[in-house]
């Protein structure tokens, strides 16, 4: 997925001690659809787990444009609706 990060990186750690850095990604395009023009738009949390997670949460900042690299889980939000979370292998900077 590319787009530009809109939510501040924010560094947790697991009682485990795993960092977890989770931002925010934006994605906007204009894709063809059975011959049409359509604009796209998904904005989604994004978390990178390990050590490279504590220099993401330095080099990342909103507005940053970026490529990602992953998978999606299912999560549970904290009142237990669902949402897909995009979980980063890999993360480009795009200039």
């Amino acid at each position: 997925m590319i787009g530009e990060v809109v939510k501040t990186p924010n560094l947790s750690t697991s009682p485990a001690g795993i960092h977890h850095c989770k931002f925010s990604l934006e994605h906007r395009s204009v894709q063809i659809e059975d011959g049409l023009s359509r604009q796209t738009f998904v904005r989604m949390q994004v978390v990178a787990t390990g050590q490279w997670s504590e220099h993401l949460t330095r080099d990342l900042t909103v507005g940053s444009n970026i490529k990602v690299h992953g998978f999606l889980n299912r999560h549970e939000t904290r009142s237990g609706n669902p949402i897909l979370v995009l979980h980063a292998q890999q993360i480009e900077m795009i200039n």
